[in-house]
């Protein structure tokens, strides 16, 4: 440790969602959604191909949602809106198939990620980025993203998060390093077919809007990942 990804491409569409399905959903974990006006909750979707990494190259879909880091205490009015601003909040992973048998092991046995095998069909060096994942030939969804505009590059881009897991009824935390070069973004610019498969139909139970809260690429990926702490 720490594990290092030297080079991985995303893109991911973020929606906005009902606060109350999303905790119904992660409730298992004994997390709490950041609860952000109207009642919502922060639900991203996720496609990463792992290029030049201590895992290996694989690819990878995450659902994951914005919660109250463990260690918060009450939120008051506005605190989830603040933690979500200053980077104080956690990011729960909630689902995570992947395409590689090494990563799936290490990832569940070192991190307790919710790593399952799927098939993928990923494009991320085209104008246009898509993703579409499968498990045993049925669709689970289809994601694309449209490009964006370019993001303002700064000379330190890094940015730490600590990743939220829960496997076999125990709950981690993972500090978690980013440092993304190349991003585009804007508003909307998604588009989301799901499937029939039970991880679409979880998708279905947070009434997920027609329109993105944002749509985004990352070109140039590295990350780091410590150590994970049961909480």
């Amino acid at each position: 440790m720490p594990v290092r990804i030297r080079l991985a491409h995303a893109f991911m569409a973020t929606y906005l969602v009902p606060a109350d399905a999303a905790q119904q959903l992660v409730d298992y974990s004994g997390l709490r959604v950041l609860h952000l006006p109207g009642g919502r909750a922060m639900c991203s979707l996720v496609f990463v191909e792992y290029v030049d990494g201590d895992l290996g190259p694989y690819h990878e879909f995450g659902v994951s949602f914005m919660v109250r880091h463990h260690t918060a205490t009450a939120a008051g009015r506005f605190g989830d809106v603040r933690a979500l601003a200053t980077n104080q909040a956690g990011v729960f992973i909630h689902r995570l198939p992947v395409d590689g048998d090494f990563t799936l092991a290490a990832g569940r046995g070192i991190w307790g990620f919710p790593k399952e095998l799927a098939d993928f069909s990923v494009r991320h060096d085209t104008e246009t980025r898509h993703g579409a994942l499968r498990q045993e030939g049925e669709l689970i969804v289809d994601l694309t993203v449209r490009q964006g505009f370019r993001t303002p590059e700064r000379r330190n881009t890094a940015s730490s998060f600590d990743a939220y897991s829960h496997i076999d009824g125990v709950t981690r935390c993972t500090p978690w390093r980013m440092e993304p070069s190349g991003m585009r973004a804007r508003p909307g610019g998604a588009t989301l077919s799901l499937g029939n498969h039970p991880i679409a139909d979880e998708l279905k139970s947070l009434r997920l809007p027609r329109r993105a809260l944002m749509a985004s690429s990352i070109a140039r990926l590295a990350m780091t990942f410590e150590d994970a702490d049961p909480v």
